[in-house]
């Protein structure tokens, strides 16, 4: 299994995991926008950051819609996959 693919399958299994976690909330509008926020936050840390620990993440589609939907778990993935 190459790098590639074990990345899109972890995203897929966190997505799932993320949809389960919000439909169980009380508030559920509130979890997925807080979701979106801290996740486009750090999104937005690394990209300023990242340098200081040598791993840097563009601000392009994929990226941006990965940190919204699954917040931070994608944010850390996409490091760990950029240090692999």
């Amino acid at each position: 299994m190459s790098t590639q693919e074990l990345f899109y399958f972890i995203c897929g299994v966190t997505a799932v995991i993320m949809i389960i976690y919000y439909i169980r909330r009380k508030r559920r509008l509130l979890s997925v926008f807080f979701g979106m926020f801290t996740g486009f936050a750090a999104l937005l840390a690394v990209n300023c950051f990242g340098g200081y620990i040598g791993v840097e993440l563009p601000l392009n589609l994929f990226n941006v819609c990965g940190s919204a939907v699954l917040g931070i778990p994608f944010v850390a993935l996409m490091i760990i996959v950029n240090i692999l």
